[in-house]
């Protein structure tokens, strides 16, 4: 964290951008929703997919990419549905789908809602996290403009491609595995870039030599043009199972593409072939399962938790001082953001104020100005 970081209150910070997404057109509704998932991904300590997010959704609906949601339910049977997203709001449309698919759980056991022509619809684990909270498994995935090589290439072909799961449990908090199959995403290399450090060796690659970058900056312009590439998990080849990361990937572009009727791959890119901004038709899949169909909430929550604590009860290796798991590292930065506040970089502020004076939100003030 920067020594230039400055903390807001979260729910001040909600509120305002809440008024943001207001004040670039859509309804209360919709915005409320937007915020509370960028909300939602600062109070779990993502800080790739929280505010820092704000100005790139700010640019995408004034470019015309991000629309106010208007979206179809195209197909409707008893577990299943086909959402046509008209190239909307994708958190809303999200929401819209993971509760479909909820409600199809509560009366059938399971629920598979998928989705075509949507936006970006930000943190994943707030899907399942809808899904939880009503006594259900939570299961989501998204495709996402060409950023990740397949194994022993070069060039970027899909996206970073979450495949993200959550799981009640009987602990304080429940399991939620939201990560991309990647070994790190787009929003990653923004935050080194706004912070001035380097990559870690072995995320990305050159498309032109195959060799490691580590220069955050120079490589958001370069992944523009296509000149790199971020690597699957397991990193470039088949010595460390990258290919598996890019098995994974490929398992989430088709479900999100092939059930729904979407597009795929290069055709995500955002821009047509005289490279003028198009709509991204990004497209997503929601399950939801109610364990009640099966052996009952409480029996899994049970089970769930007894998995998670005989993880972290197992021995550490010398000099560890603790075994996690999934959620659990968000769940306690979630304390603590609720205690500190929101923490925002020294171009995260300047974004804040450039957004609310285009827009004329005057009466928002900030104590960092």
């Amino acid at each position: 964290m920067s020594t230039e970081d400055q903390y807001i209150d979260k729910d001040k910070l909600h509120t305002f951008m809440k008024a943001v997404f207001v004040g670039l057109g859509y309804p209360e509704e919709q915005a409320k929703v937007s915020a509370d998932v960028l909300i939602e991904s600062d109070l779990r300590g993502i800080r790739s997919h929280g505010v820092q997010r704000l100005k790139y959704y700010y640019v995408r609906v004034k470019s015309g990419q991000h629309l106010v949601a208007d979206f179809e339910i195209i197909k409707d049977k008893e577990a299943t549905a086909v959402i046509d997203g008209k190239h909307g709001n994708g958190h809303y449309i999200s929401y819209q789908a993971m509760e479909l698919a909820i409600d199809k759980a509560k009366k059938y056991g399971i629920g598979m809602v998928v989705v075509r022509n949507s936006t970006h619809y930000g943190i994943a684990g707030y899907y399942p996290l809808m899904a939880i909270k009503e006594g259900c498994l939570g299961i989501t995935g998204t495709n996402a403009r060409p950023a990740v090589a397949p194994t022993f290439g070069g060039e970027p072909m899909y996206g970073t491609n979450p495949l993200t799961f959550g799981f009640p449990t009987d602990e304080d908090f429940p399991f939620v595995l939201d990560c991309a199959t990647s070994i790190i995403q787009r929003g990653k290399v923004e935050i080194a870039a706004r912070d001035n450090t380097p990559l870690p060796d072995g995320v990305v690659i050159d498309r032109e030599t195959g060799q490691s970058r580590t220069d955050a900056a120079q490589l958001l312009k370069d992944f523009v043009e296509n000149k790199a590439a971020l690597l699957a998990l397991g990193g470039a080849g088949e010595e460390l199972s990258g290919h598996k990361g890019y098995g994974y990937a490929t398992v989430v572009e088709i479900l999100s593409a092939a059930l729904q009727g979407g597009v795929f791959l290069k055709e995500l890119s955002g821009l047509d072939k005289d490279g003028n901004k198009v709509h991204f038709k990004v497209g997503h899949f929601f399950i939801a399962i109610d364990p009640e169909f099966f052996m009952g909430l409480d029996n899994f929550k049970s089970i769930a938790g007894g998995i998670c604590r005989g993880l972290r009860n197992s021995d550490k290796v010398p000099d560890a001082i603790r075994i996690y798991t999934a959620g659990e590292k968000e769940f306690d930065a979630e304390k603590e953001v609720k205690e500190k506040g929101v923490p925002l970089s020294r171009s995260i502020q300047e974004d804040l104020v450039s957004m609310r004076d285009e827009l004329g939100l005057k009466e928002y003030t900030f104590s960092f100005e």
